[in-house]
C-alpha cells in the first residue's frame, strides 16, 4: 500500500471533493488538522485545499500550529500541492481585508481589476499554459489548451515570475499555478475539473511517491 497523502483540514475547504479525487488516482488520503496529526500520519505528501475567505484559511493555520509546519514542509522541498487559497496563502499579503500570509513565498495577492463585461468572480473553466519545461505536475498534459475550472476574485503576483507553472488569461494573464521543486500550488480547483483535474493529483501523487534526486 501506498503511503499518505496528508490533507489539511482548515474547516473552509472542500475536503470531501479532494479527498476522494485523491482516492481516485490510488492515493491514500489522511486528514490532518494539528502538527501532531501531521507527524503521525506517516504522509509522503501534503495538500492544503481552501475555498472563501483567505482570512479565515490563514486563521485556522496559525490556530492550530499548522502555519510553520507547511513552511517547514515546503522548506524542506517535501511534496506539496495547494489549491485555491492554499495557493494564496504561500505569499505576504493580500489586498483581500489586508491579510498577511505565510510569507513562503514574496508577492502579493491581488483583487481582479477587469473591463466590462467580465466580472468577478472568475468563474468556470478555462485555459492554461504550460510554461515550465518538464514539470511532473504536467505529465500527460498539453502544453497549451487544457481546461481548468475556476473560482476565485483574487490571484497572485509572485516576485519572482520563474516560479510560475502555468499561466491562464482573463481579461489579461494572470498566475494559474507555480511550481518550485517538489512544491506545486494551482488557482484552479483539480477535484472539480474532471479528468484533467485528476491528472493533477494523479501526478502530484506520483511525484510524491518517486525518491528525491539530488
Amino acid at each position: 500500500m501506498s503511503a499518505p497523502i496528508a490533507v489539511i483540514d482548515t474547516g473552509i475547504c472542500n475536503l470531501r471533493s479532494v479527498t476522494k479525487a485523491l482516492e481516485a488516482v490510488g492515493s491514500r488520503p489522511v486528514v490532518v488538522r494539528t502538527p501532531q496529526e501531521l507527524d503521525s500520519a506517516g504522509a509522503e505528501g501534503l495538500v492544503l485545499p481552501g475555498v472563501g475567505a483567505l482570512r479565515d484559511c490563514v486563521f485556522s493555520l496559525r490556530s492550530s500550529g499548522l502555519d510553520a509546519a507547511v513552511r517547514e514542509w515546503i522548506g524542506l522541498d517535501r511534496p506539496f500541492l495547494g489549491v485555491c487559497l492554499g495557493m494564496q496563502a504561500l505569499f505576504d499579503e493580500s489586498e483581500e481585508g489586508g491579510v498577511k500570509g505565510l510569507g513562503v513565498f514574496p508577492g502579493r495577492v491581488v483583487r481582479f481589476s477587469l473591463p466590462a463585461p467580465l466580472k468577478v468572480p472568475h468563474m468556470g473553466w478555462n485555459t492554461i499554459r504550460f510554461v515550465q519545461r518538464d514539470s511532473p505536475l504536467q505529465e500527460g498534459l498539453a502544453d497549451e489548451g487544457e481546461s481548468f475550472y475556476f473560482v476565485h476574485s483574487y490571484h497572485c503576483v509572485p516576485a519572482d515570475p520563474e516560479i510560475m507553472l502555468a499561466q491562464c488569461d482573463y481579461g489579461g494573464p494572470f498566475v494559474a499555478a507555480i511550481g518550485v521543486g517538489r512544491v506545486f500550488a494551482t488557482q484552479f480547483h483539480p477535484e472539480k475539473s474532471q479528468a484533467k483535474g485528476l491528472s493533477i493529483y494523479r501526478n502530484f501523487a506520483a511525484s510524491a511517491s518517486a525518491p528525491l534526486m539530488r
